[in-house]
């Protein structure tokens, strides 16, 4: 039935409840995954006054490095996991772009035929304030997602 499988994470303890479906149902489909995690842009608008650019040039390439060796901690601890499951997998972090768009776009790009990705199932004005990247996700995908809470 499904043979890639797009499993979206940030490192948190709920997405790696979807990590872990994830593996489950791909060793059990014999389909190969790929794991994603996404790295959102350096927050430009909380910087002002005029030295503004010298100040955030220095915390922008302090944070990306930080992003960069915690993408690759989440990344490899995925790995891990899959290995030790008997399941084909590559990892990919996707620097400066928001989830759900580099989550659509890779799913696309690779030809996956199931995203995998948790979700903390807010409604209201929690949702409304916190956005929801899985949401977005299943507002734009034209391939089955599923949402693991």
């Amino acid at each position: 039935m499904y043979k890639h499988l797009l499993i979206a994470t940030d490192g948190s303890e709920l997405a790696d409840k979807g990590v872990a479906h994830g593996l489950t149902l791909a060793k059990d489909l014999g389909a190969g995954v790929t794991f994603v995690t996404v790295s959102e842009q350096f927050p430009m608008l909380a910087w002002g006054g005029a030295m503004a650019g010298y100040a955030a040039g220095d915390e922008m390439a302090v944070y990306q490095e930080e992003l960069r060796k915690y993408g690759k901690q989440v990344l490899d601890k995925c790995k891990a996991s899959a290995d030790a499951a008997g399941v084909s997998a590559e990892v990919v972090h996707v620097e400066d772009k928001r989830p759900a768009e580099a989550i659509l776009e890779l799913s696309q790009a690779l030809g996956c035929d199931l995203i995998v990705m948790a979700s903390h199932g807010r409604r209201g004005l929690g949702r409304l304030l916190l956005g929801s990247q899985t949401a977005e996700v299943l507002s734009y995908t034209a391939i089955p997602v599923l949402v693991v809470r």
